[in-house]
């Protein structure tokens, strides 16, 4: 089973965001998304996510069309990490992570408290979790969201028959944007381990590197349209990535053999 776009087509004001857009988000894979501004990232996770419904086109989870689960259904399945965070309360960062775990049925007080823990320290925030969120950083912010993130979707559904054993999906829209260098890379080698528990992950990136260096596929979008898709290794090839960015690119290789992106504005 999985988390597939159909076909997807989306506009407003008669402007074409997205047009015959086809993705497959498997359980257990790091799915990376590229595109420059406006290329239609964010608008493709949101269709996926259900907050927006497509023009044309369907979307598919775990076998069944997105609009037949109801919104609890959607939240046991999906988490949802949109781009920055508008919260302004004064929730600390365990409240923050515990609104996560608000469509899950309710466990013991000690074991929803031990998932939110549990949770932080994976996202590298628990030193966090009894700070008020107006006195964070930005990136403080971020983990802490992404932390909440992790915790909608920590474990399989329990109580609910229906949803029982069905895999999970994690939704991230530019989770490195507010992060410095050390914790972009934690960010995403723990997107990476969270995979690695049969959940499948959909990253919109800025960085090719970051891409070729923790997704297993990737989808690369031009003005709403999918002009790549594959093994990452084998779509981003130099040409792809001049033409995608307009600049020169030039391919290196680590010690390793790993591919770095080298840009030649």
């Amino acid at each position: 089973m999985t988390l597939a776009a159909r076909g997807l087509g989306y506009a407003v004001d008669g402007r074409e965001l997205l047009r015959g857009v086809d993705l497959e988000l498997w359980h257990g894979e790091v799915h990376a998304l590229l595109g420059r501004n406006g290329a239609g990232k964010s608008t493709l996770l949101r269709l996926l996510a259900g907050e927006l419904k497509p023009g044309s086109g369907t979307v598919m989870l775990n076998g069944c069309e997105l609009h037949r689960w109801s919104p609890r259904q959607r939240a046991l399945q999906r988490a949802v990490l949109p781009q920055g965070e508008s919260l302004r309360f004064g929730f600390s960062a365990g409240q923050v992570v515990a609104l996560g775990r608000y469509a899950a049925p309710k466990q013991r007080p000690e074991v929803e408290q031990r998932i939110v823990r549990e949770a932080l320290a994976f996202a590298g925030a628990g030193a966090l979790e009894q700070r008020r969120s107006p006195s964070l950083s930005g990136g403080e912010r971020a983990r802490v969201q992404f932390a909440r993130a992790l915790a909608q979707v920590w474990e399989p559904p329990a109580g609910v028959p229906a949803l029982h054993g069905v895999p999970r999906y994690l939704l991230l829209d530019e989770p490195t944007a507010s992060l410095d260098l050390a914790h972009q890379h934690h960010c995403l080698a723990q997107a990476r381990a969270f995979a690695g528990r049969g959940v499948g992950v959909l990253a919109a990136l800025h960085d090719p590197n970051l891409a070729l260096r923790y997704a297993d596929r990737v989808t690369v979008l031009e003005q709403g349209r999918v002009i790549g898709q594959g093994p990452v290794r084998e779509v981003l090839t130099r040409a792809l990535l001049e033409r995608l960015y307009g600049i020169s690119i030039e391919l290196l290789q680590t010690a390793e053999g790993a591919p770095i992106v080298v840009a030649h504005p």
